[in-house]
């Protein structure tokens, strides 16, 4: 039995530091802003815009709450209105999946798309891109949207929004910020 251990001690011993190797050459947490995905500098940046806002598209006021979610690992972004006009009470949630920006978007037409983000080099737009889109689409459905940072107070929305019978509309919104 001692022979056994004298020889299986080493292997395990072995087995050991090499799982421990393993696991330390894997854990890659970014522990300084260089470090970081992508998406995980565009999250951050998009965390900046969390407050009230007012702006109109179309013609209507709209008026929205952006604020991180979830200990911070999602932004929750709440879009209404106080006229009859759409959005009643719309909401997009930002988040990661691994190396990529996501965004869900939960429209009043019952429906919610699946976006796709990536931040410009310059961290000031935002281009999420088309990658889905779940329940009905009588009522129309987001299909892209653009976010451009001007200032610490203003921003641009460009969403492209796909009617009923499938033509695309563009629509464009300047925004102001009304409380940090």
């Amino acid at each position: 039995m001692k022979r056994h251990v004298q020889t299986l001690l080493p292997i395990f011993l072995l087995s050991l530091l090499l799982a421990a190797a393993s696991v330390l050459a894997q854990d890659k947490s970014p522990t300084s802003t260089s470090n970081q995905s992508d998406a995980k500098k565009a999250l951050d940046k998009l965390k900046t815009l969390a407050g009230s806002w007012q702006g109109t598209i179309m013609g209507i006021s709209i008026n929205f709450t952006i604020r991180p979610a979830s200990s911070g690992t999602t932004i929750l972004h709440e879009a209404h209105t106080e006229g009859d006009g759409p959005p009643k009470h719309e909401i997009t949630m930002f988040y990661l999946d691994a190396d990529r920006l996501l965004a869900t978007h939960y429209c009043d037409a019952g429906n919610r798309t699946s976006l796709e983000g990536k931040m410009s080099p310059d961290g000031k737009t935002f281009t999420f891109g088309f990658l889905g889109v779940e329940g009905s689409k009588r009522g129309g459905y987001l299909k892209g949207m653009v976010l451009t940072i001007g200032d610490a107070n203003h921003h641009i929305a460009e969403l492209d929004f796909v009617m009923p019978d499938g033509k695309s509309i563009p629509l464009r919104g300047e925004f102001a910020r009304t409380k940090s």
